[in-house]
């Protein structure tokens, strides 16, 4: 339920224009929704400002079926990330109208909300990292964020970065997502006066070590104002930009 939701029954209570059965009804499952195998959480929204939103990772398509199905009954939208594509294909069987981002893995469906705040830019080092950067952009976008995509302007060719100085310095965030050795967040964060969230990929050779060593680059960055966020996980980074981009927005929760 969305706070909006929430203060317009409770005003339709208080006006007498929604009887007090009807409310608890509404209520009834605000907390969260027992399937079994799972506690959709509908209250989420009203305590952070966003709706719960799935991993589909470990769980199997009817699991996947069955909660997108149970939250879009409360929300205006759903999101579902780390889903194969055999996965997908039958969720959007079983769950009408939701679309399949196939880069970043991630479904959604209803309606994405308006761009409130922002903007915030994804920027990407290489074309193999575009995976976890859709994730990012897509999960930002549907927290509200108006976002830029700057791709492929890793380190190797860092002249294809300098042509993008204007589009990073209009952004109030940056997501920076790196594979190999991990430098660009510190490139970008010492050319910029944005808060930089740097994302760690496993992209890269053997020692890269499955993403250990770009996630031991970025938190030794010496600029100040890079902040790190796991493996991989271009959800959090655009969870995080959101809440830092909201600040300053009062009309939203």
């Amino acid at each position: 339920m969305r706070p909006q939701d929430l203060e317009a029954l409770l005003e339709g209570v208080r006006g007498g224009r929604v009887g007090v059965e009807e409310a608890m009804t509404a209520l009834r499952e605000l907390p969260f929704a027992d399937e079994g195998f799972a506690k959709v959480d509908h209250h989420r929204e009203l305590r952070t400002g966003f709706p719960e939103v799935v991993l589909g990772q470990g769980k199997t398509p009817g699991q996947i079926a069955a909660i997108a199905n149970r939250l879009l009954a409360v929300h205006d939208r759903v999101l579902v990330t780390r889903v194969s594509p055999e996965a997908a294909e039958f969720v959007r069987i079983n769950v009408p109208d939701l679309c399949y981002h196939d880069v970043a893995r991630v479904l959604t469906g209803g309606t994405k909300p308006e761009a409130a705040s922002g903007p915030v830019a994804v920027v990407a080092a290489g074309t193999a990292d575009l995976p976890v950067a859709e994730e990012a952009a897509i999960v930002a976008e549907w927290h509200g964020l108006a976002v830029t995509r700057v791709y492929d302007v890793g380190v190797a060719g860092i002249h294809r970065l300098w042509r993008q100085r204007e589009v990073l310095s209009a952004a109030r965030v940056l997501i920076v997502v790196a594979g190999m050795e991990g430098a660009l967040p510190s490139v970008v964060g010492g050319l910029m006066s944005r808060p930089v969230i740097a994302v760690p990929t496993s992209v890269g050779y053997g020692a890269s070590f499955g993403g250990l060593a770009p996630l031991l680059s970025m938190l030794n960055s010496c600029v100040a104002g890079v902040a790190v966020v796991n493996i991989d996980n271009g959800f959090g980074a655009a969870v995080m930009a959101a809440m830092i981009a909201r600040e300053g927005h009062p009309s939203q929760p």
